[in-house]
C-alpha cells in the first residue's frame, strides 16, 4: 500500500508533476493566469511569463492549456521540449501538430511556411478560432526557431493577431529575446513568477491535502514545521512539494501521526550529509 493511502489520501498529495487539479492559485498565478486569458481572447499576440526553477511555470501553462480546451473557438498545442536543430523541423513539429498539409513538392521550408500562413488565415479569419501556441520550457529555443516565430506573429488582420503565442521560460530566455531584433517590442503582456510567501506557502500545503482527499480533522503538519519548511524552501513551490512528500513518508515509517519541527530538521540534515541540499536562490525582481 502507499503511504498516502496509510495516511488517510486517495491521492499522492505532493507529487512535483504538473497535474492541475493540485494547481494553487497564489496571488502572482492567478493574476498571471487572468492575464494570459485576457490577451488570448483580445488576440494580443505574444505573451511571456519568466521565473525561476521551482516557481510553478510548467504547472501553470497546463492549467492555461486546460482552461482554454475546455473552452470553444480555440485550438491550442503545447510544446513540451522545444529543442530543434533547425528552422525545418520546427515547421515541420509545427505544421504535424496543428494537422496541417504542406505541398509536397518544391522548397520545403517555404512551402512549410506558406502552408501555415494559409493555415493561420483560414482558422483565424475565416473561421473566427483563436490560434494557440504554448511553449513552455522556452528558455531552450535557439535563435533560428525564435526567429521563426517572430515570423509568425507578423501575420494579421487590421484588429488581431492570427498566432497566439505563450512563451514560459527561465530567466535566461529575457536575454535571448532581446538579442532578437524586432521581438521584444511584440510582447503584449509580461510577467515574472516570484517564490510564495510563508503564508501562501500555507495554504498551498493546506490545499494539496484536501485535493489529494485528506478528511481528517487533525493537522498533519504542525505550526513550527511550517515555519521550518518555509525557512529551508524559501517559498520555491517545487521544493516545497518535494520536502513535504519526505516528511510525509518518514510519518509512516516512524509510526508519528504529525510533522513536527524536529522530522523537518531530521530531513534537511540528511539531506545535507547526501549533498542533496537546496541552495537558496535570490529572488526574482519583477
Amino acid at each position: 500500500m502507499s503511504y498516502y493511502k496509510v495516511l488517510g489520501f486517495d491521492k499522492e498529495p505532493f507529487s512535483t508533476s504538473p497535474d492541475p487539479m493540485f494547481f494553487y492559485e497564489s496571488y502572482e498565478h492567478e493574476l498571471a493566469l487572468t492575464n494570459l486569458m485576457i490577451e488570448l481572447r483580445l488576440k494580443r499576440g505574444l505573451s511571456v511569463i519568466l521565473g525561476d526553477v521551482g516557481t510553478g511555470k510548467t504547472t501553470l501553462s497546463r492549467k492555461l492549456y486546460q482552461m482554454i480546451c475546455s473552452q470553444e473557438g480555440f485550438l491550442c498545442h503545447m510544446m513540451l521540449d522545444p529543442v530543434y536543430n533547425d528552422e525545418e523541423i520546427f515547421l515541420t513539429s509545427l505544421t504535424r501538430n496543428f494537422d496541417v498539409e504542406a505541398e509536397p513538392s518544391g522548397p520545403k521550408l517555404l512551402n512549410l511556411k506558406e502552408a501555415l500562413e494559409r493555415f493561420l488565415f483560414q482558422k483565424g479569419v475565416e473561421e473566427k478560432k483563436t490560434i494557440v501556441l504554448i511553449i513552455d520550457e522556452a528558455q531552450k529555443l535557439n535563435e533560428l526557431t525564435l526567429e521563426c516565430l517572430r515570423v509568425l506573429l507578423n501575420y494579421e488582420t487590421n484588429e488581431f493577431k492570427l498566432l497566439q503565442l505563450i512563451l514560459l521560460g527561465q530567466m535566461e530566455l529575457h536575454s535571448k529575446i532581446l538579442s532578437i531584433p524586432n521581438f521584444i517590442d511584440r510582447i503584449s503582456f509580461k510577467y515574472t513568477l516570484n517564490p510564495l510567501d510563508e503564508k501562501e506557502m500555507r495554504l498551498m500545503i493546506e490545499f494539496r491535502i484536501k485535493q489529494a482527499g485528506y478528511k481528517a480533522n487533525m493537522h498533519l503538519f504542525l505550526e513550527a514545521a511550517l515555519h521550518e519548511i518555509y525557512q529551508h524552501t524559501r517559498g520555491y513551490p517545487r521544493r516545497v512539494n518535494m520536502l513535504c512528500h519526505r516528511a510525509l513518508k518518514h510519518l509512516v515509517m516512524k509510526n508519528k501521526f504529525v510533522v513536527d519541527k524536529e522530522l523537518i530538521s531530521e530531513i534537511i540534515g540528511d539531506e545535507i550529509k547526501q549533498g542533496l541540499h537546496w541552495v537558496r536562490q535570490p529572488a526574482i525582481v519583477r
